[in-house]
């Protein structure tokens, strides 16, 4: 394994340029502070450098929340934030202690959204038979059909996509009038439960008529994994720990 020094002395970090895309956001972006000690300790379970956008999220920031907390993209554990986002290793059940022979059970979580769905890293080998993608490829696991998509993209090009206003085209058909209202007060360990559900065809009826309420993300995924075992006889399969 790499040193932690291999991992952030690097030449073209990516963070600078980064940091140029969060203040020219198009959408509303909460960067929260970073916990250094976790950073790199997740960097070095990872073996990733922080010239990518993942390492230098995870060693800058203790995470972010975009467009009103919609999305919330992990980090390091945030240091002393009352809004409790967890941190990078703890939704993806890192060892305690750095372990070479560890690996994701279906690549990498990187982000939920309000709603459940969940942003993924392709694993390559080691990961979930049946993951779609290639290996490095982001996957999403969608709330309304309870199953993986591939999405063309690496993480950098995914992240860059949503700080530029890719969460309207993306969640065209999801949202609803006030939903900014709805998310804003939400902690980075809730979601939005909704009933009628999202995967079933009354919710999209009207999807302003259905009833909405903030419930623990575990809850919420433990939940759809539930479902989508039910409805698609198939294990969505691992969806963050909390």
């Amino acid at each position: 394994m790499r040193e932690i020094n291999e991992l952030t002395d690097v030449e073209d970090p990516a963070w600078p340029v980064l940091g140029e895309e969060l203040r020219k956001a198009a959408v509303p972006v909460e960067v929260l502070d970073a916990d250094p000690g976790g950073g790199t300790a997740a960097l070095l379970q990872m073996q990733v450098t922080v010239r990518s956008y993942l390492g230098a999220v995870v060693l800058h920031s203790g995470g972010m929340f975009l467009d009103g907390g919609w999305l919330r993209v992990y980090g390091s554990p945030a240091a002393g934030n009352p809004r409790r986002m967890p941190g990078f290793a703890r939704v993806n059940a890192f060892p305690s202690d750095t372990d070479p022979a560890w690996l994701p059970e279906a690549g990498l979580v990187v982000a939920h959204d309000v709603l459940g769905g969940v942003f993924a890293i392709q694993g390559g080998p080691g990961a979930r038979a049946g993951l779609p993608g290639q290996p490095g490829e982001m996957v999403y696991f969608a709330p309304d059909s309870l199953r993986w998509d591939a999405l063309g993209a690496g993480y950098g090009a995914w992240l860059s996509w949503m700080l530029s206003g890719g969460t309207e085209e993306f969640y065209e058909g999801l949202r609803w009038p006030g939903w900014r209202e709805e998310t804003r007060g939400l902690d980075g360990e809730q979601g939005l439960s909704l009933f009628p559900p999202l995967w079933s065809a009354q919710a999209h009826q009207d999807l302003a008529a259905t009833s909405r309420k903030a419930v623990p993300m575990a809850e919420l995924l433990g939940l759809e994994r539930e479902t989508g075992r039910e409805l698609d006889e198939a294990d969505p399969g691992f969806l963050g720990e909390w």
